[in-house]
């Protein structure tokens, strides 16, 4: 079984480039080190060979025709400015930006009752600017959960990015994770983690038993895997998505919408736990492709996402028992993707 496309293309940042990336930022400031993304992304735009071409092939499908030279300009640079607001994200300077809060009316009643909840992203703007909330609620208890390497990866970046910043990582991968996850998010806490990648199965359970569907995305059928849903329906937890759109400028907006809603009693019958599962994900997807058509150059998925990598199976071989439509409608949040609920604005 091969590798999923994202495993086999090597990220081009390394910990000396965060380090310089760090030393641009901070002791020249963010306009002196903005004005420094401009030949950066026009390097990237001349030799970034498949990432360029998977950037162009993108822009293709979410804007229906061939994107123009700016517009391919303009993904990039999008890309490149949120990996250097990460720096100042992750250092606590929200007071370099303009965060706007869409939705979080999911998240509160949620954490009002005393409960944890999963927030599940994608390579969809800026997660890291979920801290600009943490700053605004005090006591909030977020963690990342990710596969060990990749957790490696991120600590090694965070020390060179922020030294003195402090991220909680659940990793998989460990027998004992599922445990540790549970105890976290009993206790409250709020665990985030991507759901726009394909992994190979871990020795986690929930993990071990997830699937990879095709399922319609910009007009043709991509990859996705139910994991990230079929954990949070084992530990009977809700689902809620959160991105950190950029708007350009110091302007984000936090966006949340509810996706599923695991706490109650588990569905009976043959298949209708699937059903549940994969409806979150279909909601998933959706609210995915809309947000895509809305921002479209806050996606930063840089290969072919719609590569057959590998044996997935597709949406309509899911298997669909008579009591599924209700058993999904009793598990999740409730009809059609929610709206966006309440707005506001974060103030630091």
């Amino acid at each position: 079984m091969g590798a999923p496309a994202w495993t086999e293309q090597r990220e081009r940042s390394n910990t000396l480039a965060l380090t310089l990336m760090r030393w641009i930022a901070v002791l020249l400031g963010r306009r002196v080190a903005r004005a420094v993304l401009h030949p950066i992304t026009l390097y990237f735009l001349a030799f970034g060979g498949a990432a360029t071409r998977a950037s162009r092939g993108y822009l293709a499908r979410v804007l229906g025709r061939a994107p123009t030279w700016r517009e391919r300009y303009r993904h990039v640079h999008h890309f490149a400015a949120t990996i250097l607001d990460r720096v100042y994200l992750l250092r606590g300077r929200f007071d370099l930006f303009e965060v706007q809060v869409t939705g979080v009316d999911h998240l509160d009643r949620v954490l009002l009752e005393g409960r944890g909840v999963l927030l599940v992203g994608a390579h969809l703007g800026s997660f890291e600017a979920l801290r600009a909330l943490g700053q605004a609620r005090r006591g909030l208890k977020v963690a990342m959960v990710m596969y060990e390497d990749n957790a490696r990866q991120i600590n090694a970046a965070l020390r060179a990015i922020a030294p003195e910043a402090e991220l909680k990582v659940i990793g998989l991968g460990r027998l004992e994770a599922m445990l540790e996850l549970d105890a976290w998010l009993g206790e409250g806490g709020v665990a985030g983690l991507l759901a726009d990648r394909t992994l190979a199965p871990t020795g986690d359970e929930g993990v071990a038993r997830s699937r990879t569907l095709r399922l319609p995305f910009l007009g043709a059928p991509a990859a996705f895997s139910d994991g990230p849903f079929r954990l949070a329906a084992m530990l009977r937890r809700p689902v809620i998505f959160m991105t950190g759109l950029y708007h350009g400028g110091r302007r984000y907006e936090l966006r949340f919408e509810t996706l599923a809603d695991f706490r109650q009693r588990p569905p009976r019958g043959p298949g209708a736990l699937d059903a549940a599962v994969h409806e979150a994900m279909r909601r998933h997807v959706a609210l995915l492709e809309r947000l895509c058509r809305e921002t479209p150059y806050n996606w930063f998925n840089f290969f072919d996402f719609w590569a057959t990598a590998r044996p997935t199976r597709h949406a309509d071989d899911v298997p669909t028992p008579p009591d599924a439509g209700a058993a999904a409608a009793d598990l999740s949040a409730g009809g059609p993707v929610p709206g966006a609920g309440s707005g506001g604005r974060l103030r630091p």
